[in-house]
């Protein structure tokens, strides 16, 4: 097990650095930072999805799972040469995936981050998990990143679309469909 916390402040950031989980130091803006903590964001807002009422019990537990596999992501990011993702993490996703997937109606339209709450706050973490696969992208440019790491936020995005479309269903909301309208001005 790790350090424990028993102070919050220790006022070593307070010169713009950051103490990374091998030991080593560097800037609150580094593209380590980023990547790391966007994957925390994306985390918080599975968890805010979690909060929100009638989400059902699989759905429940496959985003608690994912949560902890979202918590182990951001340990390998934030430990340079880590590896805590593994593919059958990324086979998983996309057995859930497929699961879900497979009752839902095929796409003929786009359709807009809403649905009910729960489905909207699903759309929300789905971006941000985007984000961070696209600083974990930005990273893997100027240093080694394992591609297990890309690759698992990639399914996870589209797991959450899937979840969202599953969760505007159970709300009774519907997927709302986009629609293209040209309107003249005047």
């Amino acid at each position: 097990m790790g350090n424990r916390l028993s102070k919050i402040y220790t006022r070593t950031g307070d010169d713009g650095s950051t103490g990374l989980g091998d030991g080593s130091r560097t800037g609150k803006d580094s593209l380590r930072v980023e990547a790391y903590g966007t994957v925390d964001e994306a985390n918080s807002a599975i968890g805010v999805v979690l909060a929100a009422p009638g989400v059902p019990a699989g759905v429940r537990d496959l985003l608690t799972a994912v949560q902890h596999q979202m918590f182990d992501l951001g340990g390998e990011l934030c430990i340079p040469g880590h590896a805590a993702i593994q593919a059958a993490d990324i086979d998983a996703l996309e057995r859930h995936l497929d699961h879900h997937n497979a009752d839902l109606p095929a796409l003929k339209d786009f359709i807009l981050p809403a649905g009910g709450e729960a489905a909207a706050r699903c759309h929300l973490a789905r971006t941000i998990v985007r984000r961070a696969e696209r600083a974990t992208v930005a990273l893997s440019r100027v240093e080694p990143v394992r591609g297990e790491a890309v690759r698992y936020l990639n399914r996870l995005s589209d797991l959450l679309f899937v979840l969202a479309r599953v969760l505007a269903r159970a709300d009774g909301q519907g997927e709302v469909l986009w629609r293209h309208e040209r309107r003249n001005a005047g």
